[in-house]
């Protein structure tokens, strides 16, 4: 079950949709509903042309020549997949879309990237594919007829509540892709986060809209000089940024922020935050 009300979470769309299974024998509109559904979540949904289909093992799959285990094997495993969310990615990016993609979590710890990390060193991409299918966590969780779906959400999945708010750094709602719907592109967003054990917030977006990204720099460098020395430090959360005073993209776009501030540079930073646009939408001591 999920840690709190999926639709507080901003994944009711993953709570409420009933994970799909395959039953053998069933119709060709039904192999249809299960492909589309393995492109979906293999591919980050993103948008797949007719020409980038991977028609021999389509056919193979309406045929029973395929689980959808294997089906989805060949996904992760084709050059489409390869060139949108590993040549073209950072090495912990890779693999951190790898575990939301094929697992529908995030990585429980550093040790776990660097397994998948020395795999990919010594044995190559296509090994790495098939360590996430054939883990007993694949095989208990989805089987050979389920089409793997996000569940980092929800308490059975996850081992920690650091791994639970690594999550929504991954997912948050169906509407953008792993790449094109984020700000982080392809670029890590757990790597920091996970070597530090650091949990991060999670806000409804009823409230503020969005999971916060962590600054550009470690989660805890106080801003300012003499930070230590001038009173308590607050944590200032702010949403509402145009992401084009952040990353140059669309300006209709939005981008979170958490600043680390001195309590005498608290004033200035709110300015400063106005003037750029955002909502402050916590301030809390650390």
């Amino acid at each position: 079950m999920p840690f709190g009300p999926a639709s507080r979470l901003g994944v009711s769309l993953f709570d409420e949709t009933p994970p799909v299974e395959w039953v053998p024998g069933r119709s060709q509109e039904e192999a249809e509903t299960i492909i589309r559904a393995v492109y979906r979540q293999v591919l980050g949904n993103a948008y797949v042309m007719e020409s980038e289909r991977l028609t021999v093992p389509e056919s193979q799959f309406k045929r029973g020549e395929l689980s959808v285990r294997n089906f989805v094997r060949a996904v992760a495993k084709s050059e489409l997949y390869c060139s949108r969310f590993f040549t073209s990615c950072a090495r912990y990016r890779a693999i951190e879309l790898n575990f939301r993609h094929l697992l529908g979590r995030p990585p429980y710890d550093l040790e776990e990237m660097r397994a998948h990390s020395t795999i990919l060193d010594t044995q190559g991409f296509e090994a790495d594919i098939d360590s996430y299918i054939d883990s007993d966590e694949y095989q208990t969780t989805f089987g050979e007829n389920f089409v793997p779906y996000i569940r980092g959400y929800k308490t059975e999945a996850c081992t920690s509540m650091v791994q639970f708010t690594h999550t929504f750094q991954l997912v948050r709602g169906a509407s953008s892709s792993s790449l094109k719907g984020d700000l982080a592109g392809k670029s890590p967003k757990l790597n920091s986060l996970v070597i530090q054990g650091i949990p991060t917030p999670v806000i409804s977006p009823a409230s503020a809209g969005a999971t916060f990204r962590n600054p550009a720099g470690s989660a805890r460098t106080r801003f300012g000089a003499g930070a230590d020395d001038k009173g308590k430090v607050y944590r200032i959360e702010v949403t509402g940024y145009r992401a084009n005073t952040v990353n140059k993209v669309s300006r209709f776009r939005r981008s979170n922020q958490v600043y680390l501030v001195p309590f005498d540079e608290l004033s200035a930073a709110y300015q400063r935050i106005h003037r750029e646009g955002g909502t402050i939408a916590s301030i809390t001591p650390v």
